[in-house]
């Protein structure tokens, strides 16, 4: 499972096992996964649509996109990290 949206989301809440994987850099880690069978998700699908378009561009399609984003993953019961408040995670 990658999950493309931003460290800080990330840190809030995932998807137990998923690997932080943030669509703006996307340059740095796409060619980590050529090879590897993965699904992709964001917050709600917008991010991870651009990912997909941007790895078929690079000739990587190995890839589910989950429908409805984290929002829906975690509606649907899959194992997830507990919560915790971004405000509670920024440094002052």
């Amino acid at each position: 499972m990658v999950d493309v949206r931003k460290e800080i989301e990330y840190a809030a809440q995932h998807i137990n096992e998923a690997y932080c994987r943030p669509l703006a850099d996307i340059n740095a880690w796409f060619a980590e996964l050529k090879h590897k069978h993965f699904y992709l998700h964001c917050a709600g699908g917008y991010r991870s649509m651009i990912a997909a378009s941007i790895l078929k561009a690079r000739g990587i399609h190995n890839f589910y996109e989950v429908t409805g984003g984290f929002k829906a993953i975690a509606e649907a019961g899959v194992n997830t990290s507990d919560f915790v408040c971004q405000s509670k995670m920024v440094k002052e």
